[in-house]
């Protein structure tokens, strides 16, 4: 299996499916709200152009062999809700990050962030061979904190004045890893999660 080779992941609520170019009018719609952008590293598309940009500078990371982009899709209407990705892949490492998780307003609290978690964390440990995947947040994000320690996993630690934000704002990262020894318990988490959604 190669790493970084886009692909479509679909669970019962939702699809994870390659980003491309004309997402990027359904993207801007949902991204409207500026919640979504106030952790995330770049500053929020303010219109339909900036968002092509901002698709167009993921595609690029994308080919770089950094990342690999999605688009989420809600099953149910199927309109895109959102978008998540791969990125620090290291095949040599078997090591890569989940984050850029964004999602509108119409999505959140829904069992679709906790399925697409599923998705991808269950792709990188049984079809990649993966031995650690890595999730890291803005300190000040506690919702985010709380959200990926429900995952189960493990807080690792603090990078501090990791990243400067548009804004000028020096973050602190918060770092949390799950390894594959532990990939069992936290699928059996997710799963009971996700079945008592359904």
């Amino acid at each position: 299996m190669i790493w970084g080779e886009p692909l479509v992941l679909q669970g019962d609520v939702v699809r994870l499916e390659p980003l491309r170019p004309d997402h990027a009018s359904a993207l801007y719609a949902v991204g409207q709200d500026p919640v979504i952008w106030r952790y995330l590293p770049t500053v929020q598309p303010t219109s339909l152009h900036e968002m092509e940009l901002w698709v167009e500078k993921a595609l690029a990371r994308q080919a770089a062999g950094n990342e690999l982009v999605f688009a989420t899709i809600a099953l149910a209407s199927g309109r895109v809700v959102g978008s998540t990705r791969y990125l620090d892949i290291s095949a040599q490492n078997r090591g890569l990050e989940i984050g850029w998780t964004w999602l509108g307003r119409e999505a959140r609290r829904t069992a679709i962030n906790t399925e697409c978690k599923y998705l991808l964390l269950r792709y990188a440990f049984e079809t990649l061979g993966a031995i650690r995947v890595q999730l890291k947040t803005d300190s000040r994000n506690t919702m985010s904190q709380q959200a990926i320690e429900r995952l189960g996993a493990v807080k690792e630690g603090v990078l501090r004045n990791h990243v400067i934000m548009p804004d000028g704002y020096f973050r602190h990262s918060v770092y949390y890893s799950i390894l594959d020894s532990e990939w069992a318990s936290v699928k059996q988490r997710l799963e009971t999660f996700l079945h008592a959604k359904s």
